[in-house]
Formats: C-alpha cells, sequence, structure tokens
C-alpha cells in the first residue's frame, strides 16, 4: 500500500504546485485541507484505498486545469470560508483592494442612516460578504444577471449568517430606483479572444469577458451608475491589468469626480473609481 509521501511523490511527478497536492490530499483523506502540519507529522503513513481513489480523481481532474476551489468546494476570501463551484468564478486576492476601497468610502460609523452599498455581479457573494461581515451597521445589496450564481451567495449568506439582500438582473436593472451611497463591482472585462482565457476553462465564461476589448460591461455600469448613486456617493470597479487609463477616462467622461485607481499586491492598477458630485 502506498504512503501519504507516495502519494505527493506522485503529484510532484504531474508537476502539480506542492501546497496545491497537500491541500487535495488531504481533502481526499476527509481532513482539513488547511491541517498542513498534521500530513507532514503522518507522511509515512498508509492512504487508505477510498482515499486512494478520491486522491486519483481529484489528481485527474487538477491535471486538466480544474481550479483547487472547485475540487475543494471552498475558497478563503478576506477572512471568509466561501463555497464555491463551477456556477461562480474562483474569488481571487486582487478583489481584496476592492473590498478595502469601499469600506474606505462608506459614510462612518454613528450616522442617522444606514449605509448602503451595492455589489453587482456578486458571483460566490465575496465582495458584499466580507463588508457584511466589517460594517455590520450598513445595509448590504448584491445583484447578479445569474440565477445560479446568486444561490450560490445566498447559501454563503446564509451559512455564515451575514444579512445581505440578494436581487437579480443584470447590472442597475436589478435595483431600480434604489440609490446608494457606494456601489462596487468586480464585472467582466477580459477581451473576447483574449489568450488568457485558454487557462480558465473551467469558470464561467459571461462572467470573464465583455466584448471586443472587455469594457462592454463597465461602461454599461458607468452608463447607469449616477441614477442610482447618492450625490456624493462612489463608484469602485475592479478591472484588467492594463484597462486603469481607460476605466479613468470612462469615470470622468461620465461625470463622475475625484477618479483615482488603485494598486493590487504586485502594484498593479486594478480597481478605478471616483465620487458622484455633490453632498448628501
Amino acid at each position: 500500500m502506498s504512503t501519504l509521501t507516495d502519494a505527493l511523490r506522485q503529484a510532484a511527478t504531474a508537476s502539480l504546485d506542492r501546497l496545491d497536492a497537500q491541500m487535495l490530499l488531504l481533502h481526499a483523506l476527509g481532513r482539513s485541507p488547511h491541517d498542513r502540519a498534521w500530513l507532514i507529522a503522518h507522511d509515512s503513513d498508509p492512504l487508505p484505498s477510498e482515499a486512494a481513489n478520491r486522491w486519483t480523481a481529484l489528481l485527474q481532474r487538477r491535471q486538466q486545469g480544474e481550479p483547487v476551489a472547485y475540487l475543494l468546494g471552498e475558497k478563503e476570501f478576506g477572512g471568509l470560508t466561501l463555497q464555491v463551484d463551477a456556477r461562480v468564478l474562483v474569488p481571487r486576492p486582487d478583489t481584496e483592494v476592492l473590498v478595502d476601497w469601499a469600506l474606505d468610502a462608506l459614510p462612518p460609523h454613528g450616522g442617522t442612516d444606514a449605509p448602503r452599498l451595492l455589489d453587482l455581479g456578486t458571483g460566490s457573494g465575496a465582495i458584499a460578504l466580507t463588508i457584511a461581515r466589517s460594517r455590520p451597521d450598513a445595509q448590504v445589496t448584491a445583484t447578479d444577471a445569474s440565477a445560479d450564481a446568486l444561490s450560490v451567495a445566498q447559501a454563503n449568506a446564509r451559512r455564515l449568517g451575514l444579512p445581505v439582500r440578494f436581487a437579480h438582473g443584470v447590472w442597475l436593472a436589478a435595483v431600480p430606483g434604489e440609490r446608494f451611497d457606494v456601489i462596487a463591482s468586480n464585472p467582466p472585462y477580459i477581451a473576447e479572444g483574449d489568450h488568457h482565457l485558454a487557462a480558465l476553462i473551467h469558470e464561467p465564461i459571461s462572467a470573464l469577458t465583455a466584448g471586443p476589448d472587455g469594457l462592454d460591461d463597465i461602461r454599461q455600469i458607468v452608463a447607469q451608475a449616477p441614477n442610482a448613486l447618492h450625490p456624493g456617493g462612489w463608484l469602485l470597479l475592479e478591472h484588467g491589468h492594463d484597462q486603469a487609463a481607460a476605466v479613468r477616462e470612462l469615470l470622468g467622461a461620465q461625470g463622475v469626480e475625484a477618479v483615482s485607481s488603485r494598486t493590487d499586491r504586485a502594484g498593479i492598477e486594478r480597481c478605478s473609481g471616483g465620487r458622484w458630485p455633490g453632498l448628501r
């Protein structure tokens, strides 16, 4: 019978990342994927036959490019463990920049009215749920055009006990007549035909691409957002690594003020946004 070390050696031969392999092996063993200390301490243990079958299946799926988060059924984001599957994009650490900016832009605690935040295209609910956890005084609404994605986000909200309101629809059409202090969105922004899509075939294409230059959905959001922002409210958008200047231009042309961009951990301009004129 092979040991846990043999299984990890098998993964290394298949060129799998060591951390990914450890997490998947732990998952096959029915343990927390983060229990690496246990795995190191038991590396000479035999791999039970049922776990070996699960391990082989996971290894094959990973070799075919399926994201580790889908294989595990979960992904950590902003201090939360979110359940994810092929109905939603895997949350990326880069998006935490957008969450931090949204939290900075929300009115401070202690106001007469509860701050209102809208997360457009919520997917797994990563943005909305992280903000709801950090600002329990805020009224957080999350939308998605995909009913399947909303089901994932709603399940995460129930499991985490976070009171986010969900609405089904395309961008601002999901919340007609409503106004918010902050609108945040990580919309599709990859250009159709972009070579990066080859590595993303397991994730929903509708949540990835947006026209020939990747900006179709951002244009739509920028055009609609003024009618859904309180005076002085903020519109914040995640975008591609080379799109910051174009997004800032779109925001400025729409009359948004204080337009700027923020960088991700790699120093790349990852989010752009600004404030709608006036004071609430």
